[in-house]
């Protein structure tokens, strides 16, 4: 099996494992990316606790899920972003006015639209979580 795009699976195994109401998920491959989504994930009660386990060079992440997740998913193409921008992809991607997340690379790291726009600062848009 190979993957164009491991994040995009990250997420829709995610997805999917809420939606049939799983307690656990267990996703591969282990990147620095996908560690830091799951980070922001877990600190705005979308996930709970998750655990990266290591098998030699290969691993995978264990995931305890809440069921507060209604949809998530991967922004193809990562739409560039400037300040005054969000509201438009808040519109395109998110149900409603301060209902769920966009995550967002940003020169200092990822973070939410939410973060980002207390910064001042733009950025590329990776994902969106509600």
């Amino acid at each position: 099996m190979t993957l164009n795009d491991p994040l995009s699976n990250i997420i829709s195994t995610i997805n999917n494992c809420e939606k049939v109401g799983k307690s656990k998920c267990i996703v591969k491959p282990i990147s620095n990316i996908a560690n830091n989504i799951l980070k922001i994930l877990h600190d705005n009660n979308y996930i709970g606790e998750f655990n990266i386990v290591k098998e030699n060079k290969k691993g995978h992440i264990e995931i305890n899920l809440l069921g507060n997740i209604n949809k998530c998913g991967v922004i193809k193409p990562r739409f560039s972003v400037k300040l005054n921008d969000y509201e438009k992809f808040e519109k395109r991607f998110l149900p409603s006015k301060n209902v769920g997340l966009i995550i967002v690379s940003t020169s200092q790291g990822l973070m939410t639209h939410k973060e980002a726009i207390e910064k001042g600062i733009g950025g590329r848009l990776i994902a969106y979580c509600y």
